[in-house]
């Protein structure tokens, strides 16, 4: 019998084991054969510890794969590198990356890197494209939770489900991301709430500190008053991400812009006019202006497309009801 299959069967055959480390060896393992790109192996063997229970499809798009109900796997294209971060969050992650790199360096000092990291600010500035750029600058998948999969309306199932999500994602080093966290990490002191939120925050906590370092859990939130405490003590790397400064955005129009020329408008000069944005919304807003400048030919009037989609981004924004700084 050829070595897959004795494994195969090894992995059968112990399943049920009581023992928590014959699940960890397994989980161990099938990461080992991720790594060394034996993806048939590896595969087999996780659905020989699961019983099955995790089915992929693959998306038209081949960058994106659909786990399950529970799941999107995603090949990140985004480096840290690219996005604009406070210094002591640059620093942070740029940290975290090293500790995962060396792993194995600190596991011969009895040391695990860190791996658990909560991302909190305001909707549009960067906790998304984070969870992206570790993802791409590790080099391993990104798994995104899908809630509308995850959330079930009888006695048990969020919890179960969540179990399965874990289950999956502690086979291979990836990064796990889940936004609006506080979904499923509500407080469970709100007199407010259902005994089976108190339910899922048990299963994510027991989750959470079975989890093997070698994924990465990232989670965001806009609320992070609506955290259960001992979730929030679980994350090693808690980072805000605020709004930008209007030093940032001009710094982020200067590297959206580079060369191109946008006639009497300069960077310093639409920063001021884009005060109060987001980097979600610098971002849409220079698209808007490279694609209206594509479709109007040679020479586009560069003034006359920025004038205009900056003055339909403040109509949305005053539409919208958002304050401005």
């Amino acid at each position: 019998m050829a070595r897959s299959d004795l494994l195969i069967s090894l992995v059968k055959s112990g399943r049920q084991s009581p023992d928590p480390r014959f699940r960890s060896t397994v989980e161990a393992l099938i990461a080992e054969e991720r790594s060394k790109q034996h993806t048939v192996l590896a595969d087999q063997l996780s659905a020989a510890l699961v019983n099955g229970s995790a089915g992929q499809q693959r998306s038209a798009a081949g960058s994106m794969t659909v786990v399950g109900d529970l799941l999107y796997e995603l090949s990140a294209q985004r480096s840290l590198d690219d996005l604009m971060l406070p210094a002591h969050a640059r620093e942070e992650l740029a940290q975290l990356i090293e500790e995962q790199q060396r792993i194995d360096l600190l596991r011969s000092y009895s040391l695990n890197p860190r791996h658990r990291v909560l991302l909190v600010g305001p909707p549009g500035n960067g906790k998304t494209s984070v969870a992206h750029g570790l993802a791409h600058d590790l080099a391993v998948p990104l798994l995104v939770i899908r809630y509308e999969g995850l959330i079930g309306s009888y006695l048990g199932e969020t919890a179960s489900r969540l179990r399965k999500v874990f289950d999956y994602a502690r086979q291979r080093a990836c990064v796990l991301f889940l936004d609006e966290f506080d979904t499923v990490g509500k407080e469970r002191g709100d007199v407010h709430e259902t005994g089976e939120i108190k339910r899922v925050v048990s299963t994510l906590l027991l989750q959470m500190d079975d989890l093997p370092a070698h994924v990465v859990i990232v989670t965001a939130t806009n609320h992070a008053e609506l955290l259960d405490r001992a979730v929030w003590r679980r994350f090693e790397l808690r980072l805000k991400l605020p709004p930008p400064t209007l030093k940032q955005i001009d710094e982020h129009w200067r590297r959206l812009f580079g060369g191109f020329r946008i006639g009497e408008y300069k960077p310093a000069n639409l920063s001021q006019e884009l005060r109060g944005a987001t980097y979600s919304e610098i971002e849409d807003l220079f698209l808007d202006v490279a694609r209206r400048a594509v479709l109007a030919g040679p020479e586009p009037d560069m003034k006359q497309i920025v004038g205009e989609r900056v003055a339909s981004w403040k109509k949305r924004v005053k539409a919208a009801g958002k304050r401005r700084d």
